[in-house]
């Protein structure tokens, strides 16, 4: 069964002095303020859509790592993923780099990065972004 989820966003002014909120409607976990300051130069409390890319794909990676890792019979302990999405003002998104830290008893380095790579092609929000460059590092903790 297909799934679809909604946020919006509400953007008051220019690209450069004006700001906006974005909102999760299917979650209802809130509302949160985005601004071009916040994009091309320091978040400031505020958000911008690199940031929700970076949630999204560390999020979708765990979900996708953590099946493949117990489908072959190496269910992990804990996955810590970082995602790093970079934005270059004029030119977009430049390339997104994977962090992730893992506990899995019994598996080896060599599998675990194998395996890491395996979820980084396959999990959706990477497909999604096949237009970008996504590097990975992988380790066991």
């Amino acid at each position: 069964m297909a799934t679809t989820r909604q946020a919006h966003n509400v953007w008051e002014g220019d690209l450069l002095k004006g700001t906006g909120t974005v909102t999760f409607d299917s979650s209802g976990i809130g509302e949160y303020p985005v601004s071009w300051p916040a994009r091309a130069e320091q978040a400031n409390g505020k958000t911008s859509p690199e940031e929700l890319i970076a949630a999204a794909h560390s999020s979708c990676f765990n979900m996708a790592f953590s099946n493949g890792l117990a489908k072959a019979g190496s269910a992990p302990t804990r996955l810590n993923t970082k995602a790093e999405v970079t934005f270059q003002p004029g030119e977009g998104i430049t390339g997104i780099h994977l962090t992730v830290e893992g506990e899995v008893p019994g598996m080896e380095e060599a599998d675990f990065v194998k395996a890491a790579e395996d979820a980084k092609a396959n999990c959706p929000v990477s497909q999604a972004l096949t237009g970008t460059t996504i590097t990975l590092t992988a380790s066991l903790v």
